[in-house]
């Protein structure tokens, strides 16, 4: 059980480091990105600057040799095309207006033949505005309107911040496949079977010669230590190493002669040292007259092999001994024993004791989790099992 668990536990610690390592690429090229593209726009703002500067010294030189004459037009238009980030100029002088611009009626919009800037969110909101000097000219200035993007530094920007997330994409996919193809799902319906009126039913604390708790509470034992034998000496059954072992064989047998096996794993979850173990793994034997069959499972547990025993025959007898453990193990009126049993079969199908350990495991899970019952099967489907198989080989 705990190389399993601990093959999981490693496979579900790595998808965590490898989705926070994703995380992280993405808040770092969406920050970047943002951050790069508000620099951009600061950097386009100050080049506007500098060329609305030098556009404004032009227009009042040039005007002095003779304001709006077509050679000035030229020069102006000239100028215009010939920036980076301005898009359009207005000039004023003597109750007349010109405009400029570098892509027809992008920029400007004409009211009463009056030219005006059009509102764009692709252009600037800074004013671009000077009062020019020129002789015997009224009222000159300029006006300019500037793109506030530079869309080809920010199409740069935003492909690299677009390769930065695909990279996160593909990290968290190739992850997302590998764990697929490590972990095999459970694919089954899980059968709850009610065991909570059956608690109620036990109302007074009893006692048996054969099952006496003890009301010294010991820790357990060290489960770590290498099997020696046949039995572990804690429980006086099989050694938790040797399921595996067992299991295999006889779900060889059992298919080789079309037999059913069913699997159970139970939890005895208030047992608190190794001599209330001992009495529930003995109460184990008792009922299921096998000890060869019966192995320790974790601290408090116990699976049971039962060959040639479908589902439902192995439903009735873990309701008949949870039963029969609920009536003999009480520590007080107020504190009743409790387990938890998990259920799984072979049902005609060709599996592993790795497979059906996993369906049984998750049996048990719900069960802990359940505060409905304390009995759950996990029922395949034969069908759609050797679908799976056939299209995951």
């Amino acid at each position: 059980m705990e190389r399993k668990n601990n093959k999981t536990w490693n496979i579900s610690i790595g998808g965590s480091i490898v989705a926070a390592l994703c995380i992280i690429i993405y808040l770092f090229a969406l920050i970047q990105g943002v951050v790069r593209v508000y620099l951009s726009i600061e950097q386009r703002s100050e080049v506007a600057r500098i060329e609305f500067s030098q556009l404004y010294s032009l227009a009042q030189s040039e005007g002095i040799h003779g304001f709006m004459s077509e050679s000035y037009k030229q020069t102006m238009n000239n100028a215009l095309i010939s920036t980076k980030s301005i898009e359009a100029l207005i000039i004023t002088g003597s109750d007349n207006a010109f405009a400029f611009e570098k892509q027809r009626d992008n920029a400007i919009t004409w009211v009463n033949n009056t030219p005006r800037f059009k509102n764009k969110f692709s252009f600037s909101n800074e004013n671009f505005y000077e009062s020019m000097s020129i002789q015997d000219i009224r009222n000159a200035n300029i006006q300019a309107v500037a793109s506030a993007f530079d869309y080809s530094v920010i199409s740069k920007i935003l492909k690299e911040t677009l390769i930065l997330i695909l990279i996160g994409f593909a990290i968290a996919f190739i992850t997302m496949l590998l764990q697929l193809l490590l972990t095999k799902p459970v694919k089954g319906d899980m059968v709850l079977v009610p065991t909570n009126e059956q608690k109620k039913k036990v109302k007074q604390p009893y006692e048996s010669e054969s099952v006496r708790i003890n009301p010294l509470k010991k820790v357990f034992s060290d489960t770590s230590t290498n099997p020696k034998g046949l039995y572990s000496p804690r429980s006086n059954i099989g050694w938790e190493e040797y399921i595996k072992d067992r299991l295999d064989s006889e779900l060889h047998r059992c298919s080789s002669t079309e037999k059913d096996l069913s699997l159970v794993l139970m939890d005895f979850e208030n047992v608190s040292d190794d001599e209330m173990f001992r009495q529930a793994a003995e109460e184990a034997v008792s009922f299921y007259t096998s000890r060869d069959l019966l192995f320790e499972y974790g601290k408090q547990g116990v699976a049971v092999i039962l060959p040639g025993i479908g589902l439902d025959s192995a439903i009735e007898k873990s309701e008949k001994f949870y039963q029969r453990v609920m009536e003999k193990f009480i520590q007080s009126q107020d504190d009743i024993f409790n387990i938890k049993i998990g259920l799984s079969s072979r049902a005609g199908r060709l599996l592993n004791a790795d497979r059906i350990m996993l369906e049984t495991k998750e049996a048990l899970k719900k069960a802990k989790n359940d505060p409905r019952t304390s009995i759950i099967a996990f029922k395949s489907d034969p069908e759609k099992y050797r679908d799976y198989i056939r299209t995951s080989s």
